[in-house]
């Protein structure tokens, strides 16, 4: 069956660094998997990064993509998603989109692996409600350029339980590293969450109600915007809930010695992080949001591999 990727635990751990080394390898040694191909990028969200690091990765492969705005395949609005993925995948060798509602991208992957409709293509998640696989990659790679060995490492997320700190901690938990969280009340991981976190990987994870306390003695520490794409409505209770979690210079001082400081981007200086921090001399940002199009073109040439677990061709 067409392997796809909707969250980062439709890979293995072992796989999970496979990808990470695949993203450093040199782009020749990948070959070009995607030669004559192409690549179909739906975005029913605006992006910067994501669209930029997806359209590299592909072209670095050797395929041809195709940016088309959510309006132009209208899920469930023009035509059902079964019947869009299904037209796509007979141009397309890869379907990634980046959507508001999750069930867009399991009702694809469904509708491809089903086999009766004469073409499949690898589904990709750019982004959803729930998951944000390739920054996660992208997250872990910095990680382990920044601190090396993940392994019994501590990673503290400082901020709203969504899509990206699910992403993250879900990696990090197969890396085997511990996984610290802080939200307010209302905003964090429920319990059946926190439960189906503890059965991933070899790590462990635990919540707090203050930042303070999950930055203690952490070698990375995550944040990301308190309003994102879509909340504008709740801005103002957001940023209430939110008073006095700003990643400042004094609580990264609570971090270990060679901690560093990560933001998926967009940032909101003075909001989720200080100015000094992001822009000091721990912060790995731009480092981070690089490393976008060299986790996509890894997962892209992971998916894209022979079906018998070959290495990918030099």
């Amino acid at each position: 069956m067409t392997r796809h990727l909707l969250d980062v635990t439709d890979v293995t751990a072992a796989e999970v660094r496979e990808i990470l080394d695949l993203a450093e390898t040199p782009i020749d040694a990948l070959g070009r998997p995607l030669a004559d191909q192409g690549a179909a990028l739906v975005f029913e969200k605006p992006s910067n990064r994501t669209r930029h690091s997806m359209e590299m990765a592909v072209v670095q492969l050797g395929g041809h993509p195709v940016h088309t705005r959510g309006e132009e395949v209208g899920f469930d609005v023009r035509e059902p998603v079964e019947d869009v993925v299904r037209i796509l995948a007979g141009y397309h060798a890869v379907i990634a989109a980046r959507v508001f509602d999750h069930t867009v991208l399991t009702r694809a992957a469904a509708a491809l692996d089903d086999g009766g409709h004469g073409a499949t293509a690898h589904v990709v998640n750019m982004l959803s409600d729930v998951s944000h696989p390739l920054q996660a990659f992208a997250d872990a790679l910095t990680m382990r350029q920044r601190l090396g060995e993940l392994r019994g490492r501590t990673v503290a997320y400082v901020g709203d339980y969504a899509n990206v700190a699910r992403s993250l901690a879900e990696i990090s938990l197969l890396l085997g590293m511990r996984v610290r969280l802080a939200a307010p009340p209302g905003y964090d991981a429920d319990d059946a969450e926190l439960d189906r976190l503890a059965m991933i990987g070899g790590g462990d994870v635990v919540q707090f109600t203050r930042p303070h306390d999950a930055i203690v003695g952490a070698d990375a520490v995550h944040t990301d915007t308190w309003v994102s794409m879509g909340q504008e409505a709740d801005a103002e209770v957001r940023r209430r809930a939110f008073d006095g979690w700003t990643v400042d210079a004094e609580m990264m001082g609570a971090a270990s010695a060679d901690a560093v400081f990560m933001h998926c981007l967009p940032a909101y200086r003075g909001f989720e992080v200080s100015a000094d921090v992001i822009d000091g001399e721990r912060s790995a940002v731009f480092q981070q949001g690089h490393n976008r199009m060299h986790a996509a073109r890894a997962v892209l040439a992971f998916l894209l591999r022979d079906g018998s677990g070959a290495e990918v061709a030099a």
